[in-house]
């Protein structure tokens, strides 16, 4: 009887560990799950989404200078809330053209870019409003 009750008692300690070891992998795979999702919703899995703006107020700006995106497929949406003007217009380090807007006012577009790891430079090409300071950097990762 002692012997059964033995076996029983390790039998129900093997199976709890048992369990508890697969609760602790599922629970493992499903946050490495969440993670990649995560990790896959903010970098847009390669590429994604690079939102750029022009100052609402008409000036010869963005609304920031300097931007980041992660490499690949990249579609860059350009909103300018003004009536003046303004295009995007996206140039690597030896002045390979990578992606340009149209030129809109109060409107919005988008544009395609292939975005490859390293520094770019973005402007406006209306008129002299890069001169102007209407320019900044995307950091590719």
């Amino acid at each position: 009887m002692r012997k059964t009750l033995l076996i029983a008692l390790a039998t129900i300690a093997l199976g709890a560990f048992a369990l508890a070891a697969c609760g602790d992998d599922d629970e493992e795979s499903s946050s490495t799950e969440a993670e990649a999702t995560t990790t896959s919703t903010s970098s847009g899995g390669g590429g994604g989404t690079l939102a750029v703006a022009a100052d609402p107020s008409g000036s010869l700006a963005y609304t920031e200078t300097e931007l980041t995106a992660d490499a690949g497929e990249t579609t860059v949406e350009f909103d300018n809330p003004s009536s003046t003007p303004h295009n995007v217009f996206i140039e690597d380090d030896g002045g390979t053209v990578i992606a340009e807007t149209e030129v809109i006012t109060e409107d919005s577009t988008t544009a395609a870019a292939s975005l490859k790891p390293g520094s770019y430079v973005y402007y406006c090409t209306v008129d002299s409003h890069r001169e102007a300071g209407m320019e900044g950097t995307l950091t590719v990762k």
